[in-house]
């Protein structure tokens, strides 16, 4: 009798959050399509931890007007945002970008200073590869001042096929700290990002995040650090939770997406629940770049999206 009445108990309270979670889904959508606006309510809580859409995530509810967009993020709880191409906007737009993110206590995630994925660079041990970066070093620097950036992120090129891994690796180091010179006494951290050579970016020389921890290790700088980007190293080497440990002290940022499909969290095999949760509980302060894009078109995909969030940073 009492295991009746306890089955009868949790079919009842499966069905009411079930009925809750429907009536939810339905206010966000009516809501979403009522009027000319599209206008979600404004979250009732920020994120736990700093959540990065890109600028343009959010075109069908916030238009395609940076400024536009970064306040729609806000009321949606973000208090973070990042633009892979921000060092290619006019001066005006980078300005006008950063004193309405400071305007709304918003942090700025990593820009993209140096990805040239076609060229062979930092595995070399040449003075003009090193004019090159240290130029473009000074670029970042400049960026910076203008709009309060606090991390650069770089990728280090292709590697070389007739070189030997290992005379690469040191020219990678030695090329690095040319950078933190240029950095340094700016504050500007770079970033290094890791990427996947199985679907995305063959070729490529820093693929994966022991390697990353091994030469942030050797450069010794404080401004040279690694961007964990768990969609790419998920499909590399998965053990997404120990390699965060592992690394930690040398992780300045991180990419999220979800695999298979690079989409937002929930929509692939990665439990982020339990890597946000696990981030949040390592006292983590900085920025999660959502670089990704979206499982479903449209204001639905837009819709979901967030949703997935909250799921995910409900711990």
């Amino acid at each position: 009798m009492i295991m009746e009445q306890s089955r009868r108990n949790f079919l009842k309270q499966s069905a009411a959050a079930g009925a809750a979670l429907v009536a939810s889904s339905a206010a966000w959508a009516m809501t979403s399509s009522a009027g000319s606006t599209g206008r979600l309510p404004a979250a009732e809580t920020p994120f736990k931890l700093k959540y990065a859409p890109y600028m343009d995530m959010f075109p069908e509810h916030a238009g395609k007007d940076p400024l536009d967009n970064i306040t729609f993020c806000h009321d949606m709880g973000f208090r973070a945002m990042f633009d892979n191409g921000l060092l290619g906007r006019l001066v005006e737009e980078q300005s006008r970008i950063a004193a309405h993110l400071q305007k709304l206590n918003m942090e700025l995630g990593p820009f993209v200073l140096y990805a040239d994925f076609s060229v062979t660079s930092f595995v070399l041990n040449k003075a003009e590869v090193r004019e090159m970066l240290v130029n473009k070093m000074k670029e970042g620097v400049e960026l910076a001042k203008r709009t309060g950036a606090k991390w650069a992120l770089v990728v280090p090129g292709r590697y070389d096929e007739r070189l030997h891994r290992d005379y690469q690796t040191a020219n990678v180091i030695d090329n690095l700290r040319y950078c933190c010179d240029i950095l340094e006494p700016a504050g500007l951290v770079m970033v290094l990002e890791p990427l996947n050579t199985l679907h995305d970016h063959p070729g490529l020389f820093l693929t994966g995040i022991p390697q990353s921890y091994q030469i942030c290790r050797a450069v010794n700088r404080p401004v040279c650090k690694i961007i964990d980007d768990m969609y790419h190293q998920q499909i590399t080497e998965g053990n997404i939770i120990p390699n965060i440990d592992a690394a930690w002290s040398e992780i300045g940022a991180f990419h999220i997406g979800d695999n298979p499909g690079r989409a937002e969290p929930t929509s692939g095999e990665m439990n982020y629940l339990s890597i946000f949760k696990h981030i949040h509980e390592k006292g983590y302060q900085g920025v999660l770049c959502m670089e990704h894009g979206k499982s479903l078109p449209g204001k639905e995909g837009e819709i979901r999206l967030i949703k997935a969030y909250r799921e995910c940073d409900n711990f």
